[in-house]
């Protein structure tokens, strides 16, 4: 089974860094809002099978299950604990795992289909990333789901790579336009306006927020 799993913060935590373009409760409508595009580029990839949230926040997991994804609500500290300890809770050593951070949310579901394509290409146990543009890591798919441990967090491609290398895991590189762009600063905010992503509740928000000429 193919299954993915997304990492999103408590509602009133996260997303510190865009404080002085929007205030607290559009941050926390924009968290929400870059949910739901994630969940739907996953569901309609035709790749993923179940899609999972993984958060601390009751609220974030019942909008989870509104666009019809699971809420795993988990409190260990930090972002890598509460993957690694939701991964064997919603899949098996057959399975695939896919992490996609819940604010990239231009993510398109031809390019999550690509990252399957190359795996398919690829003998087990292997693993496809695709960076972020700041060095981070948008996505990570990896057959078994325990061929090594996520590092995900600030420069976590290269932690990948080297993670992928020490534990002697094949790993493709795929460098995909609507994956790169993770909303975390003002001007990530106008990347994702003037890119081809869909992100159409992201969109919706920004243009009632009056953030950039969205469409």
């Amino acid at each position: 089974m193919n299954v993915a799993l997304v990492p999103v913060k408590r509602l009133g935590e996260g997303k510190s860094r865009l404080l002085g373009a929007l205030d607290r409760p559009s941050l926390d409508a924009l968290t929400l809002a870059m949910l739901g595009d994630v969940i739907q580029a996953l569901s309609e990839s035709g790749r993923v099978e179940r899609v999972a949230v993984v958060t601390p926040d009751v609220n974030v997991a019942e909008a989870a299950r509104k666009w019809g994804a699971e809420g795993l609500v988990r409190l260990e500290r930090g972002l890598n604990p509460s993957l690694e300890a939701a991964a064997p809770v919603i899949c098996g050593s057959d399975d695939t795992l896919l992490v996609v951070l819940g604010d990239v949310a231009g993510a398109a579901a031809a390019e999550i289909a690509a990252l399957y394509l190359a795996l398919d290409e690829a003998q087990t146990p292997a693993a496809v990333i695709a960076p972020a543009r700041d060095g981070g890591t948008a996505a990570l798919l990896r057959s078994p789901p325990e061929a090594f441990t996520g590092r995900f967090g600030a420069k976590s491609a290269e932690a990948h790579r080297a993670a992928a290398r020490e534990a002697a895991v094949p790993l493709v590189e795929l460098t995909l336009p609507s994956l790169a762009i993770d909303l975390d600063q003002r001007d990530d905010l106008d990347a994702l306006l003037a890119s081809d992503g869909p992100a159409p509740r992201t969109r919706n928000l920004l243009r009632q927020l009056g953030i950039g000429e969205a469409r």
